[in-house]
């Protein structure tokens, strides 16, 4: 199939399948009133590891301001904590709290039927070989 203008562009495509994806989940989340970004926070900090806000910013694709206020609404919302790092306590970093954990929790389920019905309207090993070409993309284009 030859396409001709924006549809030919790959980084177009690309922003176009993540806004589709994106507006999904956004409903998903919305229920709790948490954003995607949000929710990537949550799902970055999970881990139980705690992390610095420029590790943070990295994992979850967003600008240190942006992040700053998002991670602000979180702590406000008593969803996670500022604490001193487990390596050096002298820098600060991010942890879940019980309350994250808890509304994380509540939201995993609705985002995995999200991810389901892509699978289902997709196809799931269609879906599986997107997400490895993508993530093989991705190292690529970091590696050079």
């Amino acid at each position: 199939m030859m396409t001709t203008g924006l549809a030919s562009s790959l980084a177009y495509l690309l922003s176009r399948a993540e806004r589709s994806v994106n507006k999904g989940l956004a409903a998903c989340l919305a229920r709790e009133e948490l954003t995607v970004e949000q929710w990537r926070i949550l799902r970055a900090l999970a881990d139980g590891r705690g992390h610095s806000m420029g590790e943070l910013a990295a994992a979850v694709l967003m600008p240190h301001p942006t992040l700053t206020k998002a991670v602000d609404r979180l702590i406000d919302r008593a969803l996670v904590y500022r604490g001193p790092s487990e390596g050096d306590r002298r820098r600060v970093a991010v942890f879940l709290a019980d309350r994250g954990t808890d509304l994380l929790a509540r939201v995993e389920g609705a985002v995995a039927e999200y991810q389901r019905g892509i699978e289902a309207a997709y196809g799931r090993e269609r879906t599986e070989e997107l997400m490895r070409a993508l993530e093989e993309l991705v190292e690529v284009l970091e590696d050079r």
